[in-house]
């Protein structure tokens, strides 16, 4: 078995993952800023970490799993306003929402997190020193910005220099910066917006401070693995490396990891397309596990292509799981040579398209007579937060017709072969087939499950 590696964001090629700390590894990613539903690009930060970190606890590591909550921000401020209710009514609501969608989708919550209203001292703290370091100033409208010029490896992390970056420059010229590649740290206050005490006036935190300062907190000013979306990469996590290392004067993350853009049917997700999907519009026509199977059917780092079709193909693959499992043994030990290919896959930069490849195997021989590789089917589905429920509640679904009016049917069916009016007991097949409903014939009877 091949050892772990991650492909890393900061150097662009795959690298054997080696933690600062033996047997210990500390996890950064980037959350939500609850405002709003969360949307199936939020739903794969959350599965694919929370896969990344079943992974590492697979090995034997002890991770400790960051993800923060952005609970003041400029979105936040406006969508309060437009609603007419307190940031922190509107943050709590959307906070209990994040959760409840991460509970659907199977995801384990994170050992620790922070919200970013409660680390403002020490945002505050972190500012100061980056002016006495030299790489920020305080403008005359009270703002605070970051000096980027002050800090060499800007740009490092997107792979761009400063020319190409202020060559790229859209946002309008600010007068108050002395660059206009300058970033904001500390905003001052605005009529009616929340605001703290601070060396500078009333104000509030910038963005990218804020994941600069919890992280620091919790994992320490060096630790091993920093994730969240690709649209984070820059400028936010660019941000961050120049205002850590800015203050620490050394590397502050090993690993860089970045999951892919999702898509809808081939364009890029987004409100001004009209092809903007929360978790909860998706999950009033599938299922949890079957949203989580099928972003996890393609790997964390490539596009995500949403579409009714791909989650019904992750549907049928996810019922085919369920269905070898169903009425199997599930104690006993452990198939080693399945156990070894899926690790393999997983450590392959959490290869999940080829760990679903062993799964699908592992199904095929129980169908073909080895039962006994049931248990492995289902603790390596569970490596993948997959599997865990009764096959036979899974399969039951929650289909069109209830339970007694399929029984009825099985029944007529049944009647009409004993009758040899086997037309009549086709038709019922295929009416049945059309509500999604499977029937399968055996030596005890007719069973059956949704497709």
């Amino acid at each position: 078995m091949s050892a772990l590696q991650f492909y890393n964001s900061l150097s662009r090629q795959k690298e054997p993952f080696h933690p600062l700390h033996a047997g210990k590894i500390g996890m950064y990613v980037c959350g939500m800023t609850v405002y709003d539903y969360c949307h199936i690009g939020h739903a794969r930060v959350m599965v694919a970490f929370d896969t990344i970190a079943r992974h590492l606890r697979a090995l034997g590591y002890e991770l400790h799993y960051v993800r923060n909550i952005t609970d003041i921000d400029d979105k936040i401020i406006a969508r309060a306003a437009e609603n007419g209710e307190p940031i922190a009514d509107l943050t709590t609501r959307f906070t209990a929402a994040m959760h409840e969608d991460e509970a659907a989708l199977g995801c384990l919550p994170p050992d620790e997190e922070p919200r970013a209203t409660d680390a403002v001292p020490g945002m505050i703290a972190l500012i100061e020193t980056l002016i006495k370091k030299g790489h920020a100033y305080a403008a005359d409208n009270g703002d605070v910005y970051y000096a980027v010029r002050s800090f060499p490896g800007y740009g490092k992390l997107a792979n761009r220099s400063l020319d190409d970056l202020r060559a790229g420059e859209r946002i309008a010229v600010n007068e108050a910066k002395n660059d206009p590649l300058d970033f904001v740290l500390w905003k001052a206050a605005k009529p009616g917006e929340p605001s703290w005490d601070s060396p500078w006036g009333q104000g509030r935190p910038g963005w990218h401070i804020e994941c600069s300062v919890m992280s620091a907190a919790a994992l320490g000013e060096h630790f091993d693995i920093h994730g969240g979306g690709m649209d984070l990469k820059f400028p936010h996590h660019e941000c961050e490396i120049a205002q850590s290392e800015g203050a620490c004067g050394h590397q502050h993350v090993n690993y860089w990891l970045h999951n892919g853009f999702v898509q809808i049917n081939d364009e890029k997700m987004s409100k001004s397309l009209g092809n903007f999907f929360t978790v909860r519009d998706v999950l009033k026509h599938y299922d949890g596990e079957t949203l989580r199977t099928f972003i996890l059917g393609s790997h964390y780092r490539g596009p995500l292509n949403y579409s009714d079709t791909a989650l019904a193909e992750a549907k049928k693959m996810l019922t085919r799981l369920y269905t070898a499992l169903d009425k199997q043994p599930l104690d006993g030990a452990l198939d080693t040579a399945a156990v070894a290919a899926f690790a393999e896959a997983m450590n392959d930069d959490i290869n999940t398209p080829k760990a679903f490849a062993v799964l699908c195997n592992l199904a095929r021989s129980i169908n073909s007579g080895d039962a006994h590789l049931a248990a492995t089917l289902k603790a390596l589905g569970g490596r993948l937060g997959i599997l865990q429920q009764d096959p036979a509640v899974f399969l039951k679904g929650e289909g069109s017709l209830d339970e007694a009016t399929i029984t009825a049917r099985i029944a007529e069916r049944n009647a009409a072969k004993a009758a040899k009016d086997y037309a009549r007991a086709d038709a019922i097949r295929a009416e049945l087939a059309a509500q999604g409903i499977i029937l399968k014939d055996t030596a005890g009877g007719t069973e059956w499950c949704y497709e």
